[in-house]
């Protein structure tokens, strides 16, 4: 038995963390939708820039753009659109099939436009009819400047991933964002059922980050019972974390307000777990994946947590189990002097400076590339 093949029965669809030419055009993604359930794909800068910088399968395409006189930025554009578009064809078959439920591929805005809003709608408002899929899946981060532009987005009928999402107070206000959305497209008579979202919610970055904190806490600790509570919060934050958003996800499905949207044939928005990897060697490297296995929800991973979870992972109705221990955790952590909230803004920030050094770096294997394909064709 494929434990990957069984998820759905959960209520889980799995999408792969990752993206590149050759693996589209070989075959091997449709492969894994048909062997696996593969469900949706997630791409970003960093993902790309490995992609690039680690295969030649872009060389050509480097060689024939670099012959246009684009520049490093037009190349990228074109580079990650025709990826983004073939990964959406591999896909549109299931797409059709779930009716609009599944078969997404998600693009990343650039990442200099993380604050700024009127830039993400402008690029937003771009890409969506370039690349022109039904089932792609355009990425907002979940800072304060990316909020309205998930309202405008979905009011306009594009898809929308929200990624780098870690607390509670950026999921009700994407929540909000969404429904909101919604709403403005209901006022204007316009249909809601070809809509998707999903909610991308980071789970490992949260337990390295409070892992380090907890356990600094637990070595300055004169008090045994106080070191023991906090060694017995290692590795449990951000499942807990997970949880608590949802539970968020499921009170907003029982509102009132989602209702009368849902009865004008909205998708819900589903939590999307990302970063399910283990990063902590000490961690089992299905943990992640195990405990959050749930119904109307979206598990992203890379392809080693794929492998792992196809090999021995273990099938269960977890994530909604333990719900109050979670909470307790949290209050928990809370009380021993260690805020979830400090935690979570320092990593959204970090998550955005990432993608941002990722950009760059892509850019300048692309000029790399360029300059050496270049040079290369003058010398034959």
């Amino acid at each position: 038995m494929n434990p990957l093949t069984k998820l759905i029965d959960y209520g889980q669809s799995f999408w792969l963390d990752n993206i590149s030419r050759g693996f589209t055009r070989a075959g091997s993604l449709a492969d894994l939708i048909v062997n696996d359930g593969l469900r949706g794909v997630t791409s970003n800068p960093s993902i790309f820039e490995k992609a690039v910088a680690s295969s030649a399968d872009y060389d050509d395409a480097i060689r024939e753009l670099a012959a246009q006189n684009m520049t490093p930025e037009q190349m990228y554009d074109k580079l990650t659109t025709d990826d983004i578009r073939e990964a959406c064809d591999t896909f549109h078959g299931l797409y059709t099939q779930t009716k609009g439920g599944d078969g997404f591929v998600s693009i990343e805005l650039p990442p200099h436009l993380a604050k700024d809003t009127a830039g993400s709608i402008a690029e937003a408002r771009r890409l969506w009819p370039l690349i022109n899929k039904p089932n792609v899946m355009i990425k907002v981060p979940a800072t304060d400047e990316g909020i309205p532009v998930i309202r405008q987005l979905i009011s306009e009928g594009i898809n929308v991933n929200i990624t780098l999402m870690f607390g509670a107070g950026y999921y009700e206000k994407v929540i909000d964002a969404y429904f909101a959305g919604l709403e403005d497209r209901m006022a204007k008579n316009l249909p809601l059922s070809g809509i998707a979202s999903v909610a991308s919610c980071f789970v490992s970055r949260v337990d390295t980050a409070a892992d380090k904190l907890i356990q600094a806490a637990a070595d300055a600790a004169t008090d045994d019972a106080k070191k023991a509570q906090l060694m017995g919060l290692l590795g449990k934050v951000a499942i807990a974390n997970s949880k608590r958003l949802y539970t968020l996800f499921l009170q907003s499905i029982e509102s009132a307000r989602w209702k009368k949207l849902a009865a004008a044939g909205a998708h819900r928005q589903r939590p999307l777990w990302a970063s399910t990897s283990t990063k902590n060697p000490k961690y089992p490297d299905t943990y992640y994946v195990e405990a959050l296995i749930g119904p109307d929800t979206v598990d992203t991973m890379p392809p080693a947590t794929i492998d792992a979870f196809r090999d021995h992972g273990k099938l269960g109705a977890h994530l909604e189990a333990g719900m109050e221990e979670a909470e307790e955790q949290l209050q928990a952590l809370e009380s021993l002097g260690i805020s979830l909230k400090e935690i979570t803004d320092a990593l959204l920030s970090e998550g955005l400076d990432t993608f941002d050094k990722a950009y760059d770096e892509l850019l300048g294997v692309i000029q790399k590339k360029a300059s050496v394909l270049a040079g290369a064709g003058a010398g034959q």
